[in-house]
């Protein structure tokens, strides 16, 4: 039986936060995005980047998940990532202000799960206020404000935003 890319990378995720709360208090947290970030530090009784498949502290992890409109982008924790037309690939976001506390953006560094094959390239920009928005091929992501994992409620919203499709054969083992 074939587990998804979401079983895998909440497993590394899960194994990080179980190690880091052995390890005593000299963890970290972040508060500041809706995206996943490893805490985990090596030496303080928490593994490597490398014992976690490369995940480090300010990772972003993205995988492709099922949705109820099929297989999509996602975060970590399940929430679905979204494109907005109005931005320029490449360029700075476009949802700024009021219109990103709806829209929040997706911050940190881009990791594709180890258990998706054949994405797209990851990289970030720079938004307005320093922050690096991670992007899937040049396009910034962001996530819908109040949604619940693998609900895909903010897809055609104003006819300009959209989740990043993908299929299932972009999961290692997957239909090819």
């Amino acid at each position: 039986m074939r587990k998804s890319g979401f079983a895998a990378a909440a497993g590394l995720g899960l194994l990080a936060l179980l190690l880091t709360a052995c390890g005593g208090s000299s963890g970290s947290s972040s508060t500041s995005s809706p995206t996943t970030t490893s805490t985990a530090k090596p030496g303080n009784g928490a593994p490597s980047s490398a014992a976690l498949g490369g995940i480090t502290p300010g990772s972003t992890v993205l995988h492709v998940q099922k949705s109820a409109i099929g297989w999509v982008l996602a975060l970590s924790n399940g929430q679905v990532v979204y494109a907005y037309d109005k931005d320029s690939k490449g360029g700075p976001p476009a949802c700024t202000g009021s219109c990103a506390q709806i829209w929040k953006p997706v911050t940190g560094k881009p990791l594709a799960s180890p258990a998706d094959t054949g994405m797209g390239t990851l990289g970030t920009v720079a938004t307005s206020t320093g922050a690096k928005q991670i992007t899937y091929n040049g396009s910034p992501l962001y996530t819908y404000k109040g949604a619940k994992p693998l609900a895909t409620k903010g897809n055609g919203v104003g006819g300009m935003w959209h989740v990043i499709k993908m299929s299932e054969s972009n999961i290692v083992g997957g239909a090819g």
